[in-house]
């Protein structure tokens, strides 16, 4: 069976408000054109997922409204604290806990989104902004598994990688 991964940093925040914690910030212009072009992106390519995991930050709630207003279905949603700032074996453990959906889409922060993707790939691709993932890049990761629990770190095939400089 083959399970798919859609992996998705937050779009550009803004730090205009100093009043705001970490957790509250929103999007700023870019990142709210930014989400739309990958929501516009997904749906596109035909990447649907099932279920999505979003970290439970303003930035990243945002960031999936904007996404899933382009989407021809809509998938179901959680909002996870344990996905902000999370490292990499944090949002991996989340994963492979998912049970009935072969197609996740995680939305999370840098160095996490980062780092898992690095981690996940057998082979990163030869993008020159895949070390860095940049706000909105997205990695999409096929695994050859029954269930996400088998899924580890270098077991997945990055089919696709954008960023939303790409797509505007």
């Amino acid at each position: 069976m083959t399970l798919q991964l859609i992996l998705t940093r937050h779009a550009k925040s803004s730090w205009d408000d100093p009043a705001l914690d970490d957790h509250s910030r929103i999007l700023n212009k870019r990142g709210r054109l930014s989400a739309s072009a990958i929501g516009q992106w997904l749906a596109k390519n035909e990447f649907m997922p099932e279920l999505v995991l979003c970290s439970s930050a303003s930035r990243t709630k945002e960031t999936w409204a904007l996404i899933e207003e382009e989407l021809n279905s809509l998938p179901e949603v959680w909002f996870e604290n344990g996905l902000y700032l999370a490292a990499p074996a944090k949002m991996l453990s989340l994963l492979q806990a998912v049970k009935g959906a072969s197609n996740v889409l995680i939305l999370a922060h840098n160095p996490g989104s980062a780092m898992l993707a690095s981690a996940l790939a057998g082979q990163a691709p030869e993008h020159p902004q895949f070390s860095r993932y940049p706000s909105a890049a997205t990695t999409v990761l096929q695994f050859e598994a029954e269930n996400w629990a088998e899924v580890g770190f270098g077991q997945g095939t990055v089919t696709n990688f954008v960023v939303p400089r790409e797509l505007i």
